[in-house]
């Protein structure tokens, strides 16, 4: 039991620390930013290619009518547009803008430019690598 005690403490401990450091990188974030669920979208589009708006609901488990909510948002903000499936011509595609795939990167790199600043700052080469010993554990949890 007493070990069951402990990973439920670090399990805590684990949802608290990436928390903050996700409330830090927030900061660094422009005015004007995107709702989570745009967020998420836009993300998906970044990694995944175009998608229909179908596909991009079941992906994100929403009803198809409240994604097409969101891409209409995103499209009137500029950040994505549609094309006809070349596949399936009643199908529309969803993609990201060139433009705002540049402003997306930009956004990143500021980003990851602070949280390379404030690993060299607080972390020593030992904890670094820890970190990315750590980050690779991360990465299965959160596969799960």
């Amino acid at each position: 039991m007493p070990e069951a005690l402990q990973l439920a403490a670090l399990a805590a401990e684990v949802r608290i620390s990436a928390g903050k450091l996700i409330r830090r990188l927030r900061e660094q974030a422009q005015p004007g930013d995107f709702s989570s669920s745009q967020k998420s979208v836009l993300l998906r589009l970044d990694r995944d290619g175009p998608a229909t708006v179908s596909a991009l609901a079941r992906a994100e488990s929403v009803r198809p009518q409240s994604m097409r909510v969101t891409v209409a948002a995103l499209q009137t903000m500029g950040a994505v547009n549609g094309t006809p499936d070349p596949h399936d011509g009643r199908q529309t595609l969803v993609a990201l803008t060139p433009t705002f795939r540049q402003k997306l990167y930009a956004s990143r790199a500021v980003k990851e430019d602070w949280l390379t600043r404030a690993m060299l700052a607080q972390l020593s080469a030992s904890e670094q690598q820890q970190l990315a010993d750590a980050v690779k554990l991360l990465q299965r949890l959160a596969e799960f």
